[in-house]
């Protein structure tokens, strides 16, 4: 409402203006100016709402909390099943085993291989009916010299096309999956053998992979001798070690393949013996043919 002044014109009301801005003669502020009050974070964004922070506003929100909680719980419960599904068909608990391993064992495993002639006792110890880890005992399997061989047997491979300019990774890659390849055929073949002629032993697939990567130490040895020493040096060095595979095999897969009186020198009688002798060496002899298959193209 506009107001008349003595002399007759027009007077604005007087507003009353808020904060220190506002009239000094002023003795009560109707309220208090907090623009500029910052909170103990260093923030002036007091009064702006849930929008200033929307991070803070999602974290607040229940249903948001209850999506989190049930995504985290299937994740848990996702990652438990995959870790039972693949301990099925991958038995991870069983091939820690397999890579128990250390310098010492390593060092008389490779010199068992090369020289397994004087090697008497070729049982494996057991402690409370399970075998005790490779590192306890020479004669238990381990996968890792065969990974190691493997790999190994690649590097050479490559150095030995690169010493005669015939090195490419496509040839590489070939050579690489070609040997294995072949260990697995050679694997499927001995399990096929096995159940043929129904053989009850404790051998495993993974036991069967570790005593057919062993051959790679002799191909090692035969290829390094070959490219030192020339053809002549490899065919030498092969030879010794396709011998030394072949006794190594024997008398390692006797006492698992044969029957017991077998495994304690006695005779062996019965067809079904013969016959597990017979597959017996057929493993043995086929470990020097892959060796020679493997790398005589490799030494020139």
């Amino acid at each position: 409402m506009d107001f008349l002044n003595q002399s007759g014109s027009r007077q604005q009301p007087k507003i009353r203006m808020r904060g220190p801005s506002g009239d000094p003669s002023d003795p009560s502020p109707l309220f208090d100016d907090t623009s500029s009050v910052v909170n103990k974070h260093g923030h002036g964004d007091v009064g702006k709402g849930p929008d200033a922070y929307p991070g803070q506003a999602f974290l607040s929100d229940p249903m948001s909390n209850l999506a989190m909680a049930y995504g985290s719980s299937l994740a848990t419960h996702g990652k438990e099943m995959m870790d039972k599904n693949l301990d099925r068909f991958v038995p991870i608990s069983k091939l820690k085993y397999y890579f128990a391993v250390d310098t010492v064992y390593v060092g008389k495993k490779l010199g068992l291989l090369v020289f397994p002639y004087m090697h008497e006792n070729w049982e494996v110890s057991y402690q409370q009916d399970t075998p005790v880890a490779p590192r306890f005992d020479i004669n238990a399997p381990d996968l890792y010299i065969p990974v190691m061989g493997f790999i190994t047997y690649v590097l050479v491979a490559g150095l030995a096309l690169g010493t005669q300019n015939r090195f490419s990774p496509e040839i590489l890659g070939i050579q690489a999956s070609s040997a294995l390849v072949w260990l697995i055929i050679e694997v499927l073949a001995v399990l096929l053998s096995l159940y043929l002629v129904t053989v009850n032993t404790d051998l495993t697939t993974i036991d069967l992979v570790a005593f057919s990567g062993y051959k790679y130490v002799g191909m090692i040895v035969g290829v390094v001798a070959g490219l030192v020493f020339g053809r002549m040096g490899y065919y030498l060095s092969l030879l010794w070690c396709c011998v030394s595979i072949f006794v190594f095999t024997i008398r390692t897969l006797r006492l698992k393949i044969l029957s017991e009186a077998a495994a304690e020198g006695r005779l062996v009688r019965g067809a079904k013996n013969q016959l597990r002798m017979y597959l017996t060496m057929a493993i043995a002899a086929a470990q020097p043919v892959f060796m020679y298959w493997l790398t005589f193209h490799l030494v020139r």
